[in-house]
């Protein structure tokens, strides 16, 4: 039955995605925006639905690893896994805003967490509202500083009612097929008798992960290469000042030595990105690199 319940949630995630994209690319053609804006409101916040689920209802069922690991196991398998997939399969043409704003600010949120973590060991309930307070200025400026085209070509653009239906439904679709893989992995997991932080760094970040990678692969095929990028950078930055800062300013708590490693390579990836997105493109052996680097973290989770 967890087989089943297995292949059920991919099906969900497979064509909630390709719902979603649509929904979602037709909105910023209609709105005249760039669809790079798209992903990292819309498209981020939609498919971080199921890590803030998990996270926040850990925090209250006092299971922090579980909350803090699928977070940072989520944002390393989005960079390196979904953004290395993407760029293995379809080279990623960066865009200027995320190059100059976005990933940038990435590495910033890495740190205030990494230095956070750091310092006090925990992350407390004025931790998380300093998150929350820098989601909201990060969300107001690039609403502010993002262009309007008028004369965008609106031809071949959905409806507004198919938008809103396209967009609503794929992300329910998205969130279901999450939950249905981390309901069904996490019993496997617990079966073989992993600790929670193991679980919440492989099995649950992996599977709330896959909308983000199922969305971004979808995206880059059907030529909206800077939706996905922009998917995945936003989900990393929505991961750590949403979910961490709602879960912490509810339920304050600790961090153990293994989620703090974890902090410090998040930050590192998040370098790494930064480094690499200078070219303005990221190719197919830069993509091969980050699928690699993902394999060895996971190596190395299962053996420490």
């Amino acid at each position: 039955m967890e087989i089943l319940g297995l292949l059920l949630g991919f099906l969900c995630l497979i064509k909630g995605a390709d719902f979603f994209v649509d929904g979602a690319s037709s909105l910023a053609r209609r709105l005249g925006v760039p669809a790079v804006l798209v992903g990292l409101t819309v498209a981020a916040i939609g498919t971080s639905l199921p890590e803030a689920s998990v996270s926040v209802i850990s925090a209250l069922h006092h299971s922090p690893e579980i909350a803090i690991s699928n977070v940072l196991g989520s944002n390393l398998f989005n960079t390196l896994m979904v953004i290395g997939c993407c760029a293995l399969i379809f080279p990623i043409h960066v865009d200027r805003e995320l190059r100059n704003r976005d990933i940038p600010f990435n590495v910033i949120v890495s740190a205030i967490l990494f230095f956070l973590v750091v310092c006090f060991r925990q992350l407390s309930r004025w931790s998380g509202i300093l998150l929350l307070i820098l989601l909201i200025a990060y969300l107001v400026y690039i609403c502010m500083h993002t262009p309007i085209d008028k004369e965008e070509d609106k031809s071949n653009v959905l409806s507004v009612g198919r938008i809103i239906v396209y967009i609503l439904g794929g992300m329910i679709a998205i969130v279901a097929g999450g939950q249905l893989v981390v309901n069904n992995a996490t019993g496997i997991a617990t079966a073989l008798g992993w600790s929670q932080t193991l679980i919440g760094v492989t099995i649950v970040a992996v599977g709330t992960s896959l909308p983000e990678l199922v969305t971004s692969l979808v995206a880059c095929r059907k030529g909206e290469s800077g939706l996905g990028l922009g998917n995945a950078v936003g989900s990393n930055i929505f991961n750590i000042l949403f979910i961490l800062g709602a879960s912490s300013a509810i339920a304050p708590y600790g961090v153990n030595m293994e989620s703090l490693i974890d902090c410090l390579l998040v930050l590192l990836v998040a370098l790494i990105l930064f480094g690499v997105s200078r070219n303005s493109v990221i190719s197919k052996k830069e993509g091969l690199c980050f699928v690699l680097l993902y394999v060895a973290y996971s190596v190395f989770v299962f053996l420490r």
